[in-house]
């Protein structure tokens, strides 16, 4: 449950990208199938001046709660990652991750639960937020499978994704036509699945995300009401 828990409060991070950054806004809740439990979550990206660019999050279900900020920078249509921070109380143990990325040295440097980290810092390398920045950035581009190198704790993985249609999502805001996307898993050796829409006509801002865990529990979130480069997000009613 924990595990969950933290991978759709990561994947409530996926802001706003077309073919520039704007900033934004957006709310959102989250449904478990199986589990009389709801849960809500806020995500702004801000610009902070001298290139630089601040994606916060903060999110809260039952008796626990996370918080997750990046900061970074957009050079050559290429994210770089300055500084990325992860707080999460509740569920149990908490977790506490801090990560420094040195373009100089091509160092990353930092922490996991209090374990120090430290990895090769090279060009393509993704926090858990700027990859998601990179992932839309690549749908917006027509791109119809994507992979990303990025540093989860103290490890890099691979994410990779794919395209797999548009379809139109109901949501608070109405029906909003979107992009749907597929995370690419081994299925000999997770079965996990996790699908993501993306609104076409708002920025590709994440409008609704579906997972099925190992266990065979379901999760589901939605929109509630965003805005993007401050104008509020609207579909078409019935």
């Amino acid at each position: 449950m924990r595990r969950a828990l933290s991978f759709v409060f990561a994947l409530f991070c996926l802001p706003a990208f077309a073919s520039e950054l704007k900033p934004f806004s957006a709310s959102y809740t989250a449904d478990w199938k199986q589990v009389p439990v709801s849960g809500s979550a806020e995500r702004g990206l801000q610009a902070l001046g001298d290139g630089r660019w601040q994606l916060s999050f903060e999110a809260s279900m039952l008796v626990a709660s996370l918080s997750e900020q990046s900061t970074f920078r957009l050079e050559n249509d290429a994210f770089l990652p300055q500084t990325y921070r992860f707080e999460r109380s509740g569920l149990g143990k908490g977790k506490v991750v801090e990560q420094d990325f040195d373009w100089n040295a091509k160092q990353v440097i930092g922490s996991d639960r209090g374990t120090p980290v430290r990895f090769p810092l090279n060009l393509g390398l993704q926090d858990k937020s700027t990859y998601q920045l990179a992932l839309q950035h690549d749908v917006a581009a027509g791109k119809q499978s994507m992979s990303y190198q990025v540093v989860d704790g103290d490890e890099i993985e691979t994410y990779d994704f794919r395209v797999l249609g548009e379809e139109t999502v109901r949501t608070k805001a109405g029906l909003i036509d979107a992009v749907k996307v597929e995370r690419v898993r081994d299925p000999t050796q997770s079965k996990r699945k996790t699908i993501l829409w993306f609104a076409k006509d708002w920025s590709y801002l994440l409008v609704r995300l579906h997972q099925v865990e190992k266990d065979g529990k379901e999760y589901q979130i939605m929109l509630d009401e965003g805005t993007v480069d401050g104008k509020p997000v609207q579909g078409r009613r019935d």
